[in-house]
């Protein structure tokens, strides 16, 4: 299966919100008397486009932009990116009358338009060891995602060494080497409440030593104290900088698509503690608010290297724009 279907099936819940959104907007308006009789049963696209001539259609006024946008606000795409949105999607279209699959396609296309400049593959530097923190809130994904990146690197011929740096839970460390021995590749742990620096410094050591063209390092997600977590992260950076100054050469971000807007509380907080390169967002099968990811796109423009659709070790995949509008708005392949 495409990464394009898994996407499609399992955003139903976006798509079918959304969709079902634009549906009721445009339906809301009873249509215009039709000038012309649809051919019955026309071959081609001639007769495809008869058989929609049909179509509910409902005049692009300013109280169908007001509902447009509230629909967006719901599918989290926020105030601001919601009216942002609307407003171009009315370009060229005000005062004339527009059916749903119309409504659809302008929608898809500015949601594309927003995702294409933060459309990103992570990037992989001749740099060996290439140091990449993984940062986010416990429970974001962050041990999954790690082991799928691992797993695709794997694949690509990259020797890759994890370091478990979450020592403060030891669940997050058996999660870790489940991941690791599915992608087959070492993981280095430290006993329990040890000091994750301390084992980031010696991983990369491993890794130097080794040749490993990858290091990647977990890290803890405890905002209940945010200034713990700042200085937590910051002497694993200082301290593996002691070994290469250039390190970590990525701090990848990863986000959970159900928490919503919260999402960009994350992002802001992360910015600030991490200096965060690029995001992942994961758990999108398990939302009905996609919407949240062209937030996070339109309001902090940073890269997003890769979205997830499920648990198995193939669900993670490089972002790209114009699958994910068309999957969000309900579109075919």
């Amino acid at each position: 299966m495409s990464f394009f279907k898994k996407l499609k099936e399992r955003m139903f819940r976006s798509s079918d919100k959304l969709g079902e959104g634009l549906e009721a907007l445009v339906s809301e308006a009873p249509a215009p008397a039709q000038a012309e009789v649809a051919a019955p049963e026309a071959p081609g696209l001639i007769g495809r486009l008869f058989a929609r001539s049909d179509a509910p259609r409902r005049l692009l006024d300013d109280a169908m932009l007001e509902s447009l946008e509230d629909v967006l606000i719901q599918s989290d795409m926020g105030a601001q990116t919601s009216a942002r949105v609307t407003a171009k999607i009315a370009e060229g279209r005000f005062g004339k009358r527009i059916s749903t699959d119309e409504l659809r396609q302008a929608l898809a296309d500015e949601v594309a338009r927003i995702m294409e400049p933060v459309a990103r593959p992570l990037p992989i530097y001749p740099t060996k060891p290439q140091v990449i923190l993984v940062v986010g809130v416990n429970g974001s994904g962050k041990t999954t995602t790690i082991g799928k990146l691992a797993s695709q690197f794997r694949a690509a011929g990259k020797t890759v060494i994890i370091a478990a740096g979450d020592t403060f839970r030891a669940a997050a460390v058996e999660q870790l080497q489940i991941w690791a021995a599915r992608a087959g590749v070492p993981v280095m742990t430290a006993p329990e409440g040890s000091d994750p620096a301390s084992l980031a410094f010696d991983a990369l050591t491993r890794a130097q030593s080794e040749g490993a063209d990858l290091l990647m390092i977990d890290t803890a997600g405890r905002l209940q104290n945010r200034q713990d977590l700042m200085e937590e992260l910051a002497k694993i950076v200082r301290v593996i900088r002691k070994k290469d100054p250039s390190a970590p050469h990525n701090t990848l971000l990863v986000l959970d698509a159900t928490t919503g807007q919260n999402a960009l509380t994350q992002v802001e907080i992360f910015a600030k503690i991490a200096d965060v390169s690029g995001l992942v967002m994961t758990k999108l099968d398990g939302t009905a608010k996609g919407g949240v990811l062209v937030a996070l796109a339109d309001r902090f423009g940073l890269p997003i290297h890769a979205i997830g659709v499920g648990e198995q070790i193939d669900d993670l995949a490089a972002f790209d724009p114009q699958d994910f509008a068309r999957a969000l708005v309900g579109q075919g392949a």
